[in-house]
């Protein structure tokens, strides 16, 4: 097979450097296993958190996303942000328990893999994030939290990800841009 699919979910706490290594990822998996063609089919990368995890349509969300994965068979896909997420929201901010075991079995059936990106618990660099964040997107203002308060989402994201029975690899992503980093996840992907 020409196209070994992946099915890759980037999960971590807001702040982590996610998206950075996303589109490092993408960089590399895209232009690999492009058709050819006028379109950018040779990787799919879907935020799935734009404002809906951790809300009544959260859940609903997760099965939506997970048929059009089981659905897309053929390509690579990227996701920002998923189950684990929402597990993470409805704890934190509606004290529910979210069971993603379910949607995790439906993963595992697509091999999907998870990347949990982590920090060092330290308060100045996640300032300094957040900083960078308010100045691309001011409309984060409205839930931007403080430095404590992410740490705890990704203690969180420790514990749930012992829960998940699908292959993961967790990266500490304090220092960006990071190459090696990079290339630890290609190589758990199986690319190099």
């Amino acid at each position: 097979m020409n196209n070994p699919k992946h099915n890759i979910i980037f999960e971590g706490p807001e702040l982590g450097g996610k998206s950075w290594l996303m589109s490092q990822v993408f960089n590399y998996l895209e232009p690999k296993y492009n058709s050819g063609g006028k379109t950018m089919d040779g990787c799919h990368w879907f935020n799935c958190d734009v404002g809906i995890f951790g809300t009544k349509h959260g859940q609903i969300a997760i099965e939506k996303y997970m048929d059009l994965l089981e659905a897309i068979n053929d390509t690579n896909v990227m996701l920002e942000k998923f189950h684990l997420t929402e597990a993470v929201y409805q704890k934190l901010y509606h004290n529910k328990d979210y069971d993603f075991k379910s949607i995790d079995n439906r993963l595992k059936k697509i091999n999907a893999k998870i990347i949990l990106v982590t920090f060092d618990k330290d308060e100045k660099l996640l300032k300094k994030r957040l900083a960078d964040r308010l100045n691309l997107y001011p409309h984060y203002s409205k839930i931007a939290q403080e430095p404590k308060d992410y740490i705890k989402q990704q203690q969180l994201y420790l514990e749930l990800i012992k829960e998940s029975n699908l292959e993961h690899l967790i990266v500490n992503a304090s220092v960006l841009p990071n190459d090696k980093l990079v290339d630890d996840i290609i190589k758990f992907l199986g690319e190099k």
